[in-house]
């Protein structure tokens, strides 16, 4: 039973660290497109709104797919919450847990890309 408690200790600490990142990614989502949005007010030509447009769709979609993983975060952190101590540990909770932590690292991996791409947009055009 102590090292169920401690497994699922670990988990928790996984998904918190998580849903913190992912809200920090969500807010940077917001501050990213209120600079799109300065962009789009000084009316360059069509070099700078068609990558605007890009990049605004792009926002919509991770905007979406963060709101996606906190969903299975929070489901995952109510089933670590409703779980039987007492029970063996059966590796559903692990597997379950390895999906989410891949979907996690290709998330993040996608995330910086996209950050990289826009700072570089950022300084030609602000």
């Amino acid at each position: 039973m102590i090292t169920k408690i401690s497994y699922l200790s670990d988990l928790r600490f996984n998904l918190e660290t998580w849903k913190r990142e992912l809200r920090f990614h969500f807010n940077e989502m917001d501050t990213f497109q209120e600079k799109l949005e300065e962009i789009a007010s000084r009316e360059f030509g069509k070099s700078a709104t068609i990558p605007l447009e890009n990049y605004q769709n792009r926002i919509m979609i991770e905007k979406n797919a963060i709101s996606k993983l906190m969903h299975r975060c929070r489901n995952k952190m109510a089933n670590i919450n409703n779980a039987n101590y007492n029970e063996n540990i059966d590796g559903r909770l692990h597997n379950e847990q390895s999906t989410l932590r891949d979907d996690m690292r290709t998330y993040i991996k996608l995330h910086y890309e996209l950050k990289e791409e826009m700072m570089s947009y950022f300084l030609e055009w602000l």
